[in-house]
């Protein structure tokens, strides 16, 4: 349990660390007017507490990823501790809170939008269409994988049915003004999701569970040639280390934070919670299965279902309570996510053909189109979706890192907190590309890796003539 508690620890003191000194960075100015005083329209532009924005983030951003994710992370063994903390605290949480600051200095347009801003025009059409295909992608997962927790729960109902339930839910919710229901209800089902954790946390730390250490980066997957280390294990742990889907969901709060020094929590101290919920759900998997090599034989006799082990775990530790406890975390933290995908979605689609959202029928008109697509890829096998959701997620997470890194570079600040997780994240997502079967699946694996280092060395070449001009252009 040491290699957890010392993961733990360096999480919580990032936040007061590494934290204040990216808030030194951004150079916060706690008498600017935010966005939700200078734009308030009382739908989308609507000033919240700080506790409340921090709590709806935290739903926004978490979805199933800090849970499934990690769950399915845990099966690479040990070394996923070392990939959640690590990658917490220097992709993921920077990443967030960046970008966060980002959007809240640019009125709280949407990330394709803010991406154009600092990377062209060009990139800002590639990511309309990139960031709405994502956030459909989110949307589905966040359908089906609560649908089938709940198929599973409550057998009377089935999978089909409780999908619907929830689309309809994502609809009304989509709909209405941010305060009307997001805000009121999302802070208790933000608590829930916490609470699942340490209960868990406490279960495992009282029982006869033994959480491994990490003694070896050995490869726990029971398909390890076909699921190396890296790069599958930075895709599958998305949510929990570092995800692009928070830089389209920060939008929604950054058109809510009343004060730009609540940003450190709302957007860095949201994702170092996620990594701590995630860096639980890795430690638990592993412990109530009996180890790694233990987790990967069960999901495998179980077509490699995240929903099951998660039902099994919190059943197993918390009995009745765990079941009511996941039903309220574990179920409300994909709708959650879910519904705020679409809405997202319906922010960006409105950004870009600048509609004003304060009319109910422009609203529908944009939301209904998005909600058809994303049931319609319920239809098509959850693993596929999963598999491409993860890859697609850490895609937009490079390209929003170097966006932040030209942001920075044009406020002369240290922009290498940006350009060394993005360089990382590049050869991640490249690599995966040759390495994977989803894509290219090349059997040499050391050219494999060479074409990623090449398509990597390409982009930092192509983003430091960028900077380059940019910093002459703008002495």
């Amino acid at each position: 349990m040491i290699t957890f508690l010392v993961c733990l620890a360096l999480l919580v003191v990032a936040y007061f660390t590494y934290g204040r000194y990216l808030e030194r960075i951004a150079g916060v100015d706690e008498h600017a007017a935010t966005p939700c005083r200078r734009l308030c329209d009382g739908v989308d532009y609507v000033p919240l507490p700080r506790w409340r924005v921090f709590l709806i983030q935290l739903l926004n951003i978490a979805g199933t990823g800090p849970i499934f994710g990690a769950v399915l992370g845990a099966c690479f063994g040990p070394v996923a501790f070392v990939w959640i903390t690590l990658g917490g605290i220097l992709l993921g949480a920077m990443h967030d809170y960046l970008s966060g600051m980002m959007l809240v200095r640019n009125d709280g347009l949407s990330i394709p939008e803010v991406v154009g801003r600092y990377l062209g025009g060009g990139m800002r059409h590639f990511m309309r269409l990139f960031s709405v295909v994502l956030l459909v992608l989110v949307g589905a997962v966040f359908l089906l994988s609560p649908a089938q927790l709940l198929g599973a729960m409550v057998p009377s109902v089935s999978t089909p049915a409780w999908v619907w339930i929830i689309l309809a839910y994502y609809f009304v919710a989509t709909l209405l003004p941010i305060d009307k229901l997001i805000g009121r209800v999302y802070p208790l089902f933000g608590v829930a999701l916490v609470a699942m954790a340490l209960g868990l946390l406490v279960a495992v730390a009282a029982g006869p569970w033994r959480i491994p250490e990490l003694t070896t980066l050995a490869n726990f997957q029971l398909r390890a040639a076909e699921l190396p280390i890296v790069p599958t294990l930075f895709i599958t742990v998305a949510c929990g280390a570092i995800s692009g889907f928070h830089a389209t969901q920060s939008p929604l709060m950054a058109r809510c934070v009343d004060n730009e020094r609540a940003c450190r929590a709302v957007f860095y101290g949201a994702m170092i919670s996620e990594s701590i919920i995630a860096l639980i759900w890795a430690a638990v998997a592993m412990a109530f299965f009996g180890g790694a090599g233990e987790l990967s034989t069960a999901l495998a006799a179980h077509d490699n279902s995240a929903a099951w082990a998660v039902d099994a775990i919190s059943r197993g530790m918390l009995g009745v309570a765990g079941g009511l406890l996941a039903l309220l975390g574990v179920v409300a933290a994909p709708v959650t996510s879910g519904d705020t995908a679409f809405r997202s979605a319906r922010l960006i689609v409105a950004d870009m053909f600048r509609l004003d959202q304060r009319s109910r029928r422009r609203r529908l008109a944009v939301c209904l189109p998005l909600l058809a697509a994303g049931y319609l890829i319920t239809q098509v096998d959850f693993a596929v979706v999963w598999r491409y959701f993860a890859w697609t997620n850490q895609t937009l997470a490079v390209i929003v890192l170097w966006t932040i890194a030209a942001y920075l570079a044009g406020r002369r600040a240290n922009a290498w907190v940006a350009i060394l997780p993005a360089l990382f994240m590049t050869f991640v997502c490249a690599s995966f590309v040759f390495v994977s079967d989803q894509f290219l699946g090349m059997a040499d694996r050391t050219a494999a890796y060479a074409l990623g280092v090449v398509v990597t060395i390409a982009v930092g070449f192509i983003m430091y003539l960028k900077l380059r001009r940019d910093a002459k252009s703008n002495p």
